[in-house]
């Protein structure tokens, strides 16, 4: 892996606008601690989980917004909660697990000096607080409740739980708008059952990959799969929507219709697989229409850390965590609905192996992320062009050839980031 390079002088923005990403903005570590401040511990929203995920009283998910450990908590009345996982005392980690349960009344205690804190984040316990026969201790006026962890603002939509550093941050509707709320409510449109989790690290920066989610038009070129067995074809119908606030777009795509053929399809396509390819499992293609409508496949990208997926009959949530300037990784949390038939939430399972870490799609866009950031390395003076489709910023109603959303994404990067 390559030294992250430090620059002192500050970033222009090459003239072309959003046409351009500067090489610089993967590698500069500068940028990167700039991106934490403005960013991840800004004005935005970022997923901390599912409700699902935290369901009961005492129930608790450690996670991270950027860099920042936190963690997500549920208390004895329902409510919930985050906090920075850093203790008050010494700065130690308080939560060393990854998820689990306290008790309905339970603390989170730090194992280095036993300070003790509630599903808040209030400071509840600090042992020797009085000293030991008469000496030691702390001050009379020691204040317990000075000394609680640093809280997060949060909100839901459907099941997905945001959280916030920044009091200045607009209201969490009003950030992701009401067509990405809605869907967010349609894919979540009744109770839920956590299906299982993995976890994919990309030797490459995080804003590689928010690139890739919303590159409309690479899944036909990069994605062998594709173009072998047609679940998604160059044509179909669909659109791709993009946010006022220009961070979070919303891609979706409808069946294809009869007499989009996927032999055309293949023909039309400059990468394909052997003609004999074969499945020893064909049914991991079938599509069973549930939702309403015929939308078969949603890219749901939600600035900074989220993307939320309907391919085919899987459904996930993809967390996106910053691992350092060249480091990403992927959180997957995979779910169905509680009153899924066992038939349907087998073939969620099965379907599971055309997405993740080992998909037969999703893990050729982590090696896209690797090579992006091999290729880079170094320069500085350079920049990629991202033109296809001009230099718009809008939302389309066709699935287009555009890179409308990558540009859209760098719009609102750079007015958070001042550049």
């Amino acid at each position: 892996m390559n030294a992250p390079l430090s620059v002192d002088t500050p970033l222009r923005w090459p003239a072309a606008g959003e046409t351009r990403a500067p090489y610089r903005v993967y590698q500069d570590q500068a940028l990167y601690a700039q991106e934490q401040e403005r960013i991840f511990r800004g004005p935005v929203w970022s997923f901390l989980g599912l409700a699902a995920e935290v369901p009961a009283a005492g129930d608790y998910k450690a996670t991270f917004v950027g860099d920042t450990p936190v963690v997500l908590t549920r208390d004895a009345a329902g409510a919930l909660h985050c906090w920075v996982n850093r203790c008050a005392h010494r700065g130690a980690l308080v939560c060393r697990e990854l998820r689990g349960n306290v008790g309905q009344n339970g603390t989170h205690t730090c194992v280095y000096h036993q300070w003790a804190y509630d599903a808040a984040g209030q400071l509840v316990g600090v042992p020797f607080r009085k000293g030991l026969g008469g000496k030691g201790g702390y001050p009379a006026d020691f204040d317990m409740a000075a000394h609680g962890l640093q809280q997060l603002r949060v909100d839901t939509v459907g099941e997905m739980i945001f959280g916030t550093f920044d009091a200045a941050t607009p209201p969490l509707r009003e950030y992701l708008g009401a067509e990405h709320c809605a869907n967010i409510e349609r894919l979540f449109g009744r109770p839920i059952t956590v299906l299982g989790h993995a976890r994919q690290y990309f030797s490459g920066n995080w804003k590689l990959y928010a690139e890739n989610s919303r590159d409309s038009y690479h899944g036909g070129l990069l994605h062998l799969f594709y173009p072998t067995f047609g679940i998604y074809r160059q044509g179909q119908r669909g659109w791709v929507h993009l946010s006022d606030n220009k961070l979070h777009q919303l891609l979706q795509v409808c069946k294809p219709a009869d007499d989009q053929s996927i032999e055309h399809y293949q023909q039309a396509s400059a990468r394909k697989a052997e003609s004999d390819a074969q499945l020893e499992a064909p049914e991991i293609l079938r599509w069973m229409p549930e939702l309403g409508g015929e939308i078969s496949l949603t890219i749901h990208s939600m600035f900074p850390n989220v993307v939320l997926q309907q391919i085919s009959n899987t459904l996930a949530v993809r967390q996106i965590q910053t691992k350092g300037i060249e480091g990403t990784e992927l959180v997957w949390t995979f779910y169905g609905f509680a009153d899924d038939s066992p038939e349907l939430t087998a073939h969620r399972l099965k379907q599971h192996n055309m997405v993740g870490p080992a998909g037969f799609i999703s893990m050729e866009d982590g090696e896209a992320v690797n090579i992006c950031q091999q290729g880079i390395a170094g320069s500085l003076d350079a920049a990629s062009v991202i033109e296809c489709g001009g230099s718009s910023t809008d939302s389309m109603e066709v699935m287009g050839v555009d890179e409308n959303g990558v540009r859209a994404f760098w719009a609102g990067y750079r007015r958070l980031m001042g550049l």
